[in-house]
């Protein structure tokens, strides 16, 4: 299988902490890689380097076979990259679909006529055609969190990166999202997803990868890797 996405011994420093340090992976064209790890491993921070909101100190990133590591954030999410964030801040005074809009028309580069269309799409797909003409800013979390995925998907990405997107989601209110990230995979979006809930790493994701203090700990199939015993260690203080 193809790597969409390779991150090669990158590292990025705050003075003398280092956030980022020599890490590498790649990412499988057509898979869903989630990553976990502590809080304070350096997940979002990889994240922001792969975007482009921070630049790494050192290392390179590959999208496509293409180096992007000093493209701008802009160029980035046009060549097929897009995100979430794990506090959803959509525009409050706008609808529903003039959200989806701003994403097609300035972060996909599509005429309003051609966005639309696609957005009646992507709001059948996260399920929130009925909310449409809704002010974003009334939406419940469940809702709030659907509309981050649909605008992240407005910018017609081949890549999608999920920051913790069901984060403070109940657990029914997770399961649905997991459908709605699965229903997203099949359109053959790759797909790779920060989460702190087991349950939605094991079920949700081909492979998992672990990162602790910004480097890489472990990766493979997701009970494999949680059964792992320097991950245990990690994340339990126990060494079996």
């Amino acid at each position: 299988m193809d790597d969409i996405l390779k991150v090669e011994k990158v590292t990025k420093a705050f003075g003398r902490l280092y956030a980022v340090n020599k890490l590498s992976f790649e990412v499988r064209k057509g898979e869903i890689l989630g990553i976990m790890g502590p809080n304070g491993a350096g997940k979002t921070t990889v994240f922001n380097l792969i975007t482009g909101a921070m630049s790494p100190d050192n290392g390179s990133i590959m999208f496509q076979g293409k180096e992007i590591s000093r493209d701008s954030p802009a160029s980035r999410c046009r060549q097929g990259i897009g995100r979430t964030y794990q506090i959803p801040r959509p525009f409050d005074n706008m609808t529903v679909l003039e959200n989806l809009l701003v994403g097609a028309v300035h972060g996909g580069g599509l005429r309003e006529k051609q966005g639309k269309k696609i957005c009646f799409d992507i709001l059948e797909l996260i399920g929130l055609h009925h909310a449409r003409d809704s002010f974003a800013g009334g939406l419940p979390l469940l809702d709030r969190k659907r509309l981050e995925l649909g605008r992240a998907l407005a910018t017609q990405p081949s890549l999608i990166l999920l920051d913790e997107i069901a984060g403070g989601l109940t657990e029914k209110e997770a399961e649905q999202v997991l459908q709605v990230v699965k229903k997203i995979w099949e359109q053959g979006i790759t797909i790779v997803w920060i989460e702190h809930i087991l349950m939605m790493m094991s079920e949700g994701t081909h492979r998992l990868l672990v990162i602790s203090e910004g480097q890489w700990l472990q990766c493979g199939a997701p009970k494999d890797v949680m059964r792992a015993p320097e991950v245990l260690e990690c994340y339990l203080g126990v060494e079996d």
